[in-house]
């Protein structure tokens, strides 16, 4: 659990530079003598530079040297600084969940992201969690971001702010990381190159990076199967020489290789126009999930007996290969009395992944059980191509008025295909169930689905200055989206085995189905700068997701005996769901810039929330709406220089995130144990904490030693919303890092330790242990199981840079 005494330590922290320590204010005074004060983070996300305790909105921003301090390399490890954010990281295998001040009414396993939060990689929207290679700093934009930023952003917007090509001076920096995690056979690496090259001194330069992440894994696939559709996936769990035989055990299943690269071309002609010209790229390698099946199998199962802390019962490996690819133009042109900025993108993304499904077909209790070696196994193929282009002018003239004005376009064509393989069924149900013939690929399910999504927006915002301290920005976007989408789903094997169809025919009926909608977004902010150091501000936002169709085919009447994958009028289409915050921030800067303290009270209503889930027929998944909720809290940050040596963060939040009308259909079809007007949605802990602690000294005369502890701390969370549908709780818990970092002019290396007291915390799950207690087959299925965080993981780093 997450104790009072943590909590309580964790409000004292994060107030105590301002309340607590009367004599803090005689130490700031002495450390303003040396001239000594809080780097000051300069971001763009409003449209416009400026600094974070100047922007009128909750903006959490991680430059680079923050982040190499708390040994920050991806998405999950930022979301512990922020507060609000709750990334659960579940590994390269899949996408980690991103959720903002509770808004998720998901399970807390892989669907929970739901798209709530869009990332962008400067200007251009590019669903990816990338490792943070020559990263200038991540801004993390909390609660809706409607009007600016667009459709996705009901709970917020992460920016990765690429480190952009300098004009004037040559660069080249190598580094590596070798590290050993507990519990795992290998040691793991990272190691690349930054260079920076001007081609014409302040005009031309190019920039490149290439970096390369070898993780090993630390989780075990134990009990996969040796030879699919012979071997038994359940032998007897006490005969050693019978599991010898059947199967085999996958050390270090969940590592993954991610290369990620990225050649920048910046041009500045004139000091009114310059562009950019980026390419990223992005392959993972992943081989497996970061979960674990330990204390998740059925008691009845002598393999629950026997299964590890650290190992998962999957019957297959899980591999999976993403690739993402970038190619952005951004241009600025001064025009005098605005800026012209036009950004212009186009993505791709590419994924080529297998995952043992077997658990989902014995719970369709189509007799599969009955052969004594089934096992089952997809194969998904994923593609998308995304075009995007942005146009704004910025207003730059010093008048009492100051206005944005843009336009947004972006089509996204996804293409996408699952197979399920059941390797030796065919040739069982031939010999067992009177079947005429079988498949030598033993397909037992085909699904194509193909969507095209299109979204164009009228934008703008409006600010006025009141007087010397009272700001009003009013802002509006008008959108417009439109969805495509086909999809055929056909059972090759059911119709080769029982319809004489051929022993490789595959037949395909598409589906089409179509979706849109058009509206508007509104936006008020006012702030008021009570003194030079302190403002507040109050904002109401919207934001909003689009809605669309879910690729299914309509089920027929009557259905038929055989198998079926189809969906009810009720499950084809889903509509738009929306969030309205209203929040009061304050953000002050105190003793000569030696101490922030920013804090934000919110309120978000969300309408029409989607929600994941699986057809009646088929168990295919599909998404639908869940009526009304609400989120509610406080967020606090501050960041103080003690003394000339010493330096503190620390972050909390406190978030209540609950339904506000009933969502009796949430879990089943006949809306029994359903969900309930005041439920607490699940993904997310009421209380996060963070703090971390920076001493620096110099030694040997010329360099430098950092030494840096970091804590991070969340309360429970629950696995379901309000505990229905066999959800749990899930304790709290702390991590603690450390690290010492010893700098010199052109070197530095860092000795680290991350997860300091080996925490062993389960962070999410997969499914519901509703599944394994009540289905079919209930004794021999393994679907539910837990995500759990990174052993302790010692490691040493080392950089060299060098600059003309």
């Amino acid at each position: 659990m997450f104790k009072p005494s943590l909590l309580t330590l964790a409000i004292s922290s994060a107030v105590s530079g301002v309340f607590l320590f009367p004599n803090a204010a005689l130490a700031q005074e002495e450390v303003a003598a040396n001239n000594k004060s809080l780097e000051v983070i300069e971001v763009t996300a409003t449209r416009r530079s400026g600094s974070v305790q100047n922007a009128p909105l909750n903006i959490t921003a991680l430059d680079a040297d923050i982040m190499k301090d708390q040994n920050i390399s991806e998405l999950a490890d930022v979301a512990r600084w922020v507060p609000g954010l709750t990334i659960t990281d579940q590994g390269g295998r899949s996408g980690s969940p991103i959720i903002v001040r509770g808004l998720n009414t998901n399970s807390s396993g892989p669907s929970s992201d739901g798209g709530t939060v869009s990332t962008y990689i400067n200007e251009i929207p590019v669903s990816v969690d990338m490792r943070l290679v020559d990263i200038e700093r991540v801004e993390v934009l909390i609660g809706p971001q409607g009007t600016l930023y667009g459709a996705g952003t009901l709970g917020g917007a992460i920016r990765y702010m690429l480190k952009e090509p300098e004009l004037d001076f040559t660069s080249l920096e190598v580094y590596g990381d070798m590290f050993q995690t507990q519990e795992s056979d290998s040691l793991g690496g990272e190691g690349g190159f930054i260079v920076n090259l001007p081609i014409i001194e302040d005009e031309l330069a190019v920039r490149a990076s290439l970096n390369v992440y070898e993780d090993p894994g630390f989780i075990d696939y134990a009990y996969t199967v040796r030879e699919p559709g012979v071997s038994l996936p359940d032998p007897d769990w006490s005969n050693a020489d019978e599991v010898n035989n059947n199967i085999k055990n996958v050390e270090d299943a969940n590592g993954e290789t991610t290369t990620t690269g990225r050649i920048s071309v910046r041009w500045k002609p004139s000091e009114t126009f310059e562009g950019t010209l980026n390419y990223f790229y992005q392959n993972q390698d992943s081989e497996g999930r970061s979960i674990v099946h330990y204390n998740s199998l059925n008691d009845d199962n002598g393999l629950s007996d026997i299964v590890g802390k650290y190992e998962s019962a999957y019957r297959y490996e899980e591999p999976r290969e993403k690739e993402d690819q970038l190619l952005s133009l951004e241009l600025k042109a001064d025009l005098g009395f605005a800026e012209l900025v036009s950004a212009t993108g186009i993505s791709s993304f590419d994924a080529d992944g297998q995952r043992d499904q077997t658990d989902l077909l014995i719970r369709l209790d189509y007799g599969y059980e009955e052969f004594p070696a089934f096992s089952s196994f997809t194969r998904e193929i994923e593609e998308e191509d995304t075009f995007t282009q942005e146009i704004r002018l910025v207003s730059q003239s010093d008048s009492d008025f100051n206005w944005i004005v843009g336009g947004f376009y972006n089509k996204i064509e996804t293409d996408a295909s699952s197979k399920e393989f059941t390797p030796g069924f065919g040739d069982f149900a031939v010999e067992n169930f009177g079947a005429s013939q079988s498949r030598p690929d033993q397909l037992e399910y085909f699904s194509v689905d193909r969507t095209e999504i299109t979204e164009s927006a009228l934008f703008g915002e409006v600010g006025y200055q009141v007087t010397e301290k009272l700001d009003v920005t009013l802002g509006m976007r008008l959108y417009q989206y439109d969805v495509e989408s086909e999809s055929a789903v056909d059972f090759p094997l059911f119709n080769t085995l029982f319809d004489d169809a051929a022993p490789d025919a595959i037949s395909l009926n598409f589906e089409k189905n179509e979706a849109d909608d058009n509206g508007s977004l509104f936006k008020f902010n006012a702030k008021y700068q009570f003194t030079n150091s302190v403002m507040g501000y109050v904002t109401v936002s919207e934001g909003f997701r689009i809605g669309g169709s879910n690729g299914l085919a309509p089920c027929p009447d009557p259905l038929p005996a055989n198998q079926a994958g189809c969906g009810s009028p009720e499950e084809m289409l889903y509509d738009a769901d929306t969030t309205t915050n209203y929040e009061l921030g304050l953000k002050s800067t105190w003793f000569r810039s030696q101490l922030h303290f920013n804090a934000a009270l919110f309120n978000i209503d969300w309408d029409d929330a989607q929600i994941a889930g699986a057809t009646d027929v088929g168990q295919l998944p599909y998404l639908s709406n869940a009526g009304s909720a609400n989120a509610k809290g406080i967020e606090i940050s501050t960041r103080a220089i003690l003394s000339d040596s010493f330096s503190v963060y620390a972050t909390y939040a406190y978030t209540k995130a609950e339904l506000t009308s009933d969502a009796p259909f949430l879990f089943n079809a006949d809306g029994t144990d359903g969900a309930e007007d005041g439920d607490r949605l699940p993904g997310s802990p009421e209380h996060q904490f963070s703090m971390g602690v920076n001493y620096q000294t110099d030694i040997f005369s010329d360099k430098t030693l950092d030494i840096n502890y970091g804590l991070t701390a969340q309360s429970d969370v629950i696995t379901r919303v309000g505990l229905h549908d066999n959800g749990e709780t899930l304790p709290g818990y702390s991590l603690s890092n450390i690290s010492a970092k010893l700098t010199a002019d052109e070197w530095s290396t860092t000795l680290y330790v991350d997860n300091l007291f080996n925490k062993y915390a389960v962070t999410s799950v997969r499914r519901s242990d509703a599944d394994i207690t009540t289905a079919n087959g209930a004794d021999i299925q393994r679907n539910y199981g837990h995500y759990i965080n990174r052993p302790l993981t010692v490691g040493v780093k080392f950089n060299y840079k060098f600059e003309i």
